[in-house]
């Protein structure tokens, strides 16, 4: 997996702007968490830490999966600093990214997880179920997930298909459809939260 800088869910600017005094310190402190410095990863962890949860919240519109996400990002910079590069764009579109690759994760795990509460609510009811019946509702789920998104605009769908189905960063979606960032944010918030009313609906 590429943790490269620079195509964050949230990058601001083109990767060669000048940073701000506050970008400049968040990426030294980065640097030097990456050597083991406990207390610069604090302050890391307090500057980037609330606009993680933001991010994982507009992407995931729950507040406790929203903290799971935040506190697992933090975990893994800590874990991962020394990837940094800070040559390849700021600390915190590099963070930012991370949290965008782990919210979209957990929203696609929405769909298994809820065909497992389906298995494991037939086995306590002592009910057959059979690999076929298995296989039939993992497949009802999928069917129902593409069909919300074949109700959506072309707008909205196509930001979705592109970032959950072909991985790309919000960047990257905006630049193969040639559309701006802002604009495209927009429209993927707006997509992600028809298809889960849709999906949740059993439409």
């Amino acid at each position: 997996m590429d943790d490269g800088a620079g195509t964050g869910a949230d990058s601001e600017g083109p990767p060669g702007r000048e940073r701000t005094a506050g970008e400049s310190r968040v990426d030294e402190l980065l640097t030097r968490a990456a050597g083991g410095d406990e207390q610069a990863f604090a302050g890391v962890y307090d500057t980037l830490a609330p606009p993680v949860m933001g991010l994982a919240f507009r992407v995931l519109r729950d507040e406790a999966q929203a903290e799971e996400v935040t506190q697992e990002v933090m975990v893994e910079v800590w874990r991962t600093a020394d990837r940094f590069r800070p040559e390849r764009g700021a600390a915190r579109n590099w963070v930012l990214t991370l949290a965008h690759r782990r919210a979209v994760d957990r929203v696609r795990s929405v769909v298994s997880g809820r065909a497992r509460e389906l298995r494991t609510g037939a086995r306590d009811l002592d009910r057959p179920f059979d690999t076929v019946t298995e296989e039939v509702e993992e497949r009802e789920e999928h069917r129902r997930v593409f069909r919300c998104l074949a109700e959506l605009s072309r707008q909205l769908r196509l930001p979705l298909v592109l970032a959950y189905y072909e991985g790309l960063t919000y960047a990257e979606v905006a630049d193969s459809l040639a559309t701006p960032a802002g604009t495209i944010k927009s429209r993927m918030r707006r997509g992600l939260r028809r298809l889960r009313e849709c999906v949740e609906s059993g439409s």
